[in-house]
């Protein structure tokens, strides 16, 4: 669970395709390994989203462990990127829109 007065700075899209099977210690590998980036990295919030597109993950890392979060539709999907596997930055307004069900991609910048 989240502590209280956890801030998240910053989030990161993970676009293509991520196995949904994978725990904590996986996704953490994909994103050191596959991007290149610090899961360790307090304030980020990392999102992955499988091949059906109905369910997302997110990793954060709070300074003391990680906290995984998993979110699946009732119905519909959501508007993943999936023309490249890389990392992209997330506005708020981009992070509402995607969890509302509206696509993203012609307004998301790389890291």
């Amino acid at each position: 669970m989240f502590k209280r007065g956890v801030e998240v700075k910053r989030v990161v899209i993970l676009t293509g395709k991520t196995d949904m099977r994978r725990g904590i210690d996986g996704l953490v590998s994909i994103v050191r390994l596959k991007y290149n980036l610090d899961p360790l990295d307090k304030g980020s919030l990392f999102l992955f989203c499988g091949t059906k597109r109905d369910r997302i993950k997110c990793l954060f890392f709070e300074g003391d462990g990680f906290t995984l979060g998993y979110k699946r539709l009732s119905q519909g999907y959501f508007k993943w990127p999936r023309n490249a596997e890389e990392a992209r930055n997330l506005t708020w307004e981009e992070y509402d829109r995607l969890m509302d069900g509206f696509e993203i991609e012609s307004s998301i910048k790389g890291i």
